[in-house]
């Protein structure tokens, strides 16, 4: 079966569950729009407006230490400039973020919810001019679904969801672990032109089960004795401009 894209994800606020793409413009130089766009500060130390500095994600709320975050789902209109939280399918906090009054409505929401976790009031960040990804290089998370499936049914005897790993791009007929192989290679998808970075070292937010929000297993370790590596996934570079939308060919030069 030719390898093609399956899904594509955006993480408009970090830390929370994403949102699927029906398709995405990819440019050199940029992360995948609206990614990780928002972050939940603890109230000190940032302006709302925090795109000329990265962070790194210590400096925020995230879901390889505050696991409740999995539980809210974010959406992000972009036109409107409207997030909307939810759990479940249930709206629970609706905001117009291009006025304060907005802004406020989602912090009040968050500082009830995530009380135990934060430290002082909450504030909304948002990177304008980049995102608050784990790396401040502009590059995209591509995860290999036969890869996912080989651990969960090699290492852990169960299913595992791919959502645990927060990638941007999930891909569909590549032999399991062929994309680490292929580190340093340049790659198609549809239109436009990749190059595959660097391996992604498995985070501690895999950890935990995007649905239930519970920490259950520890996959950086299952990785490391079962396969010799903590790699879960790719980073690419955009070469190239163009439009994707899931069922994209993906072309990948393997060694």
């Amino acid at each position: 079966m030719p390898a093609r894209l399956l899904s594509i994800y955006r993480y408009p606020v970090k830390g929370m569950s994403g949102e699927a793409l029906p398709r995405a413009r990819l440019e050199p130089g940029k992360h995948l729009a609206g990614d990780r766009r928002f972050a939940i500060a603890h109230g000190a130390g940032l302006s709302h407006e925090a795109s000329s500095d990265w962070q790194p994600k210590e400096a925020f709320l995230n879901l390889a230490r505050d696991e409740r975050l999995a539980l809210l789902a974010a959406r992000f209109d972009e036109a409107s400039g409207v997030l909307v939280l939810s759990r479940g399918g249930k709206q629970l906090a609706r905001g117009d973020l291009r006025n304060p009054l907005g802004r406020t409505l989602i912090e009040q929401f968050l500082a009830a919810f995530m009380k135990s976790e934060l430290r002082g009031a909450p504030k909304l960040v948002e990177a304008r001019g980049g995102a608050f990804t784990d790396l401040k290089a502009p590059l995209l998370a591509l995860v290999n679904l036969a890869s996912v499936r080989d651990l969960g049914e090699r290492l852990l005897k169960r299913e595992l969801d791919p959502l645990r790993f927060r990638a941007n791009l999930y891909l569909e007929g590549l032999p399991a672990w062929r994309e680490l192989d292929a580190v340093g290679q340049e790659a198609r998808l549809g239109p436009v032109r990749l190059r595959l970075a660097a391996p992604i070292p498995c985070s501690e937010a895999a950890n935990v089960d995007p649905a239930s929000a519970v920490r259950e297993l520890n996959l950086p370790r299952t990785l490391e004795s079962g396969m010799g590596h903590r790699n879960m996934g790719v980073y690419v570079e955009v070469l190239s401009a163009g439009e994707v939308a899931p069922g994209a060919d993906a072309v990948i030069a393997l060694p």
